[in-house]
């Protein structure tokens, strides 16, 4: 029965585990929920989605992530945990006390989650970038002592062929990689999830708002977009007052990306 459990979780790791399905759904759903929120649903969501093109989706949840640090760092957590329990099950969680082993380790520990902490730098600050580094390697620990206990069998291997190295686990050691498995999952599947459609919902546009010349008949006058895309010297972007997709010329960025109510406060 163990041997099966075992074998069991490394499949899973294998295919990337809940955080790899919970990833897919959002970047398939939190999109369209965000576009169709902020510019009112409807014909005005297809309008929208076919003038950006559904391979252009991304883009949203890439403006998204970039502009919301919670959500941006959750993701980065997440991420860098599903990309080690790939290459975990695939028998990159070295064992054994030679240089080599002892360099892979500390190269496979550090360079994915310093990856993460660095682009979070980048977009949201220090502090968060930090706060990504040590969650990112707190949160892969629990894989590390599963694997060389051998309760998770590396490739062509038995739960039990933890090599010579291998000890049992202190109570204490079980304990903490417990906390981190269920930590882990509340992070991916609850805390992640919440946190990506409260953002979809939050009334923030996912692009650049700009302020710009649209033609209105034999007139222009200026009004508020959400950019959709640039074309020449001009923009074709969601017409706020307008409801409608338009050209824009002479825009002029806006600081503000509120365009509409949050959903709890509609």
């Amino acid at each position: 029965m163990a041997e099966g459990t075992a074998d069991g979780r490394a499949e899973l790791d294998r295919k990337g585990g809940p955080g790899h399905t919970v990833l897919l759904a959002l970047l398939a759903a939190v999109p369209l929920v965000k576009i169709a929120w902020t510019v009112g649903g409807g014909s005005h969501t297809r309008e929208v989605v076919s003038t950006l093109g559904v391979p252009n989706l991304g883009e949203v949840l890439v403006g998204m992530v970039t502009t919301r640090p919670l959500l941006g760092s959750l993701v980065a957590v997440v991420t860098s945990r599903v990309v080690f329990a790939l290459f975990a099950a695939r028998g990159a969680v070295p064992r054994g006390r030679s240089v080599g082993a002892v360099a892979r380790t500390v190269a496979l520990t550090l360079v994915n989650p310093l990856a993460m902490g660095v682009l979070c730098w980048v977009f949201y600050g220090p502090w968060w970038g930090l706060g990504v580094l040590l969650a990112s390697l707190a949160l892969r620990q629990g894989l590390v002592q599963e694997y060389r206990a051998g309760r998770r069998p590396r490739p062509h291997g038995r739960p039990h062929d933890a090599g010579p190295a291998a000890v049992p686990a202190a109570p204490w050691r079980l304990r903490l990689v417990a906390a981190e498995q269920w930590t882990a999952l509340l992070l991916t599947v609850l805390v992640l999830p919440v946190t990506a459609f409260a953002a979809a919902l939050d009334g923030l546009a996912w692009d650049t708002v700009l302020r710009c010349e649209v033609a209105a008949g034999a007139h222009s006058e200026q009004s508020r977009l959400i950019e959709l895309r640039r074309v020449g010297n001009g923009v074709v972007g969601w017409d706020l007052h307008a409801r409608e997709v338009v050209n824009g010329l002479a825009c002029v960025k806006e600081e503000s990306l509120r365009v509409r109510p949050a959903w709890w406060n509609s």
